[in-house]
């Protein structure tokens, strides 16, 4: 197997020889008992001339194929969220024209994706008033709603700013939910993965911002296919869902402790919608089918290694996580560069990347290890270290 020099938290050098190839199947290989959502990337262009610190130039043609790769797996696809650098790089008329694309691209062959509307046209010091936010939520709705896109209620930054306090997120939502063409999937994100967020639902203390969720989402159920909570809880996931009325989906989004959520228990589980699925999709789409045919110790058997690579991606600061999922597509061969729109391939360190490496390799998700030691190296010897 290959050898690459790899730096270690001690300042040496250390040649780390890789594993065997990944044993995982490109393609679906049988159905799912539970609905799974990845929330993709965007492969950015690195030859197009615009400033990469301020705008966002993407690689249509690369960005719908890591979808088909994603819909070949069997995972419905989660668009325009923040893995693909919403609000991060990725603004909305180029999210808009990314949802166009996705939408027609799954429509062709008969598959899922959901897509993301917000309120980030609207910056956050510009909005004054509820209805600023509901007209901009509005706004975006009707855009997706026109090119035949279903809805992921994005958490708002405006709405963040602007309300005084739980009653103020009920009078949105109860609005925005009124008009909807189809039931939506509601996205909690966690302050974690955008500072913004903090306080969201009208308060800091997690039960009193639950309740008022609950609260939101249990009396629109007609109109809510699901919540999708990012908050890296999962005893609080767990809780929540339990309150859920019948009918209404939890969807995790906690990219810490996903395969212990989705396998469930006794009183329910949860289905998911996940970032960390972008990365891992091969290996996702085996456990998925092995839980699906009643082998639950196969399901953790593949996901437990993937877990300690998750919560290397997704360390603190979380928000930056987007920088490892890309850097892993780049191993494996479905991008040929490492660059990201915004320049956030410089978002995370030598070292982080190359322990994400370590832990690829230890999961089984290196496709070809030969194929992506050739590509860490140059990243690497970018940053001094030789190959």
């Amino acid at each position: 197997m290959p050898a690459i020099h790899l730096p270690t938290a001690s300042g040496r050098l250390e040649a780390y020889r890789t594993g065997a190839a990944s044993p995982f199947p490109t393609r679906q290989s049988g159905p799912f008992t539970r609905i799974a959502f990845a929330a993709a990337h965007v492969v950015a262009d690195p030859l197009r001339s615009e400033n990469p610190w301020l705008d966002a130039a993407i690689d249509w043609d690369r960005t719908i194929a890591y979808r088909e790769h994603l819909w070949d797996l069997g995972f419905q696809v989660a668009e325009a969220m923040d893995t693909a650098q919403r609000g991060m790089g990725v603004d909305w008329p180029t999210s808009l024209d990314l949802i166009r694309r996705s939408v027609a691209a799954a429509k062709a062959r008969g598959a899922g994706v959901y897509s993301g509307a917000g309120t980030d046209h609207l910056a956050p010091e510009a909005a004054r008033t509820l209805e600023d936010v509901i007209h901009a939520y509005e706004e975006q709705i009707a855009a997706i709603e026109a090119v035949g896109g279903r809805i992921i209620l994005m958490a708002s930054r405006a709405l963040a700013r602007v309300a005084r306090g739980a009653e103020d997120y009920g009078f949105v939502y109860d609005r925005v939910l009124s008009q909807v063409r189809e039931p939506v999937i509601i996205h909690w994100l966690g302050d974690m993965f955008d500072p913004a967020l903090a306080g969201y639902w009208g308060t800091r203390a997690p039960q009193a911002a639950q309740d008022t969720a609950l609260d939101v989402i249990n009396r629109n159920a007609a109109k809510v296919d699901g919540v999708k909570v990012s908050l890296l809880d999962k005893d609080f996931e767990i809780a929540m869902r339990r309150r859920l009325v019948p009918g209404v989906r939890m969807y995790t989004g906690d990219d810490f402790n996903y395969a212990e959520l989705i396998a469930g228990d006794a009183q329910g589980y949860s289905d998911a919608l996940l970032g960390i699925f972008d990365a891992i999709a091969p290996a996702a789409s085996a456990a998925l089918t092995a839980l699906a045919a009643g082998d639950e110790e196969r399901f953790h058997g593949i996901l437990a290694p993937t877990v300690p690579l998750s919560r290397h991606i997704f360390q603190a600061p979380t928000r930056f996580y987007k920088t490892g999922i890309v850097f892993m597509a780049y191993l494996n061969g479905h991008q040929d560069h490492f660059t990201l729109v915004g320049g956030q391939e410089s978002a995370r360190s030598t070292l982080h990347l190359a322990e994400l490496f370590r832990l690829a390799d230890a999961a089984g998700l290196l496709r070809d290890p030969d194929l992506a030691a050739a590509r860490a190296r140059p990243v690497f010897a970018a940053h001094g270290i030789a190959a």
